[in-house]
């Protein structure tokens, strides 16, 4: 019973939905903002909404087959969640909503097939057939809604701090999808030029290694540093650097699908437990 209370958490993105959750609280925190549950409710909900979107539009069908038994509950699941999702953009502010449609575009952009034939590289059309551009597309995009979506909902200035914030975000975010990036080999066609499919396993590991390092020495240029961000700023990228580095093919069922993916709330967990 538990096993399977855990694939259907993981597999309806509840976990997924939880680190996003837990990336904005976070820039609530080290920004001074009070709590703004309407937003971190609504990312919740749009995070839930979103992947399973991208998730069972027919994408990855090779990856998903073994929760056929499982869809139509994802389905209903996540028709709620977008129910609730609604709800809570009609508290957010306008110029937020703005935003989220420019990151919801590209969400949609993602998994629905649009691109003309002499673009896309397989029969997928879509943005995420693109070799190469995947991460970095997540990671945009979880930066904007990390980051951005919160200082902006508060009417507080993008200065150079949330600036560097959301660079730090976008690089932690690469490096945290690589484990997964690597465990695809497998997988995912040549066409998609994926980041190890390029420069192998061996450099990829190496490529998150630096990644995190950038994440931390990028906190430094921060006008406001605290003995705090220091600590989890370090603790955070040794847990990256360490499941990057130990990352591999053969990977258990869950290395990345929960455990990796579960460092955001580990951090937001730190950044609670020391403020």
């Amino acid at each position: 019973m538990f096993k399977h209370f855990l694939n259907f958490y993981i597999n309806s993105s509840i976990h997924v939905a939880l680190a996003v959750f837990s990336l904005t609280w976070i820039t609530l925190l080290e920004y001074d903002i009070p709590c703004d549950e309407s937003l971190l409710l609504f990312v919740f909900f749009a995070s839930i909404s979103g992947y399973n979107f991208v998730k069972y539009f027919g994408i990855a069908k090779f990856h998903h087959r073994r929760l056929a038994s499982w869809l139509k509950t994802i389905q209903v699941f996540s028709f709620f969640c977008f129910l609730f999702l609604g709800y809570y953009a009609l508290l957010l502010e306008m110029k937020t909503l703005l935003v989220i449609a420019g990151l919801g575009l590209i969400t949609f952009l993602y998994a629905i097939p649009f691109l003309p034939k002499h673009l896309y590289l397989d029969n997928k059309h879509n943005l995420r057939s693109i070799g190469g551009l995947k991460v970095y597309l997540i990671a945009l995009v979880w930066a904007g809604v990390t980051v951005f979506l919160p200082v902006i909902n508060n009417e507080l200035p993008v200065n150079t701090d949330v600036v560097i914030t959301g660079i730090q975000r976008f690089v932690f975010i690469i490096a945290l999808m690589l484990p997964f990036e690597i465990r695809d080999l497998m997988y995912d066609s040549l066409k998609l030029a994926t980041i190890p499919q390029k420069i192998g396993e061996k450099s990829t590991k190496k490529m998150g290694v630096v990644l995190v390092l950038l994440f931390f020495f990028l906190e430094f240029l921060k006008n406001e540093v605290t003995q705090e961000t220091i600590l989890v700023s370090i603790l955070i990228s040794m847990v990256t650097g360490l499941f990057v580095i130990f990352s591999k093919k053969e990977q258990g069922t869950y290395y990345s699908s929960f455990w990796v993916e579960g460092v955001p709330i580990l951090w937001l967990i730190v950044v609670l437990l020391l403020s």
